[in-house]
């Protein structure tokens, strides 16, 4: 899959069913890596699968800290999708949202490696 926009900005706002990074809008859960952001067709932590990881599983290793944002309140991954995530040696840090998008930019501002798949909320 083919990022939206190279690069990774930090994220402006969200609410509202979505996100904004760089001055842009985007609907829905979004993955950001540090070759990009990427759509995540997930509307809740349950529906997280292997295959909608994807883009986190290609970019393992250009990143050292891997956040996950469950929506509303902190929620726990599908055991396959941690199996999977875990299998690649990689293993998230679960939070809420909000707090995985305050983490996510305080920890970019720190010039880390960070990636971060993010559920949308109202």
């Amino acid at each position: 899959m083919k990022p939206r926009f190279a690069g990774q900005p930090p994220i402006d706002s969200y609410g509202d069913g979505g996100f904004r990074l760089d001055g842009q809008r985007f609907e829905g859960s979004i993955i950001v890596t540090p070759q990009g952001l990427y759509p995540w067709s997930v509307a809740t932590i349950d529906e997280v699968t292997a295959t909608s990881l994807a883009s986190l599983a290609d970019a393992a290793g250009i990143f050292d800290f891997l956040l996950i944002g469950s929506g509303t309140a902190f929620g726990r991954l599908p055991a396959p999708a941690q199996g999977h995530l875990e299998s690649r040696g990689l293993f998230p840090d679960m939070m809420a949202t909000p707090s995985a998008c305050r983490t996510y930019n305080m920890m970019l501002a720190e010039n880390r490696r960070v990636a971060a798949a993010l559920i949308a909320i109202s």
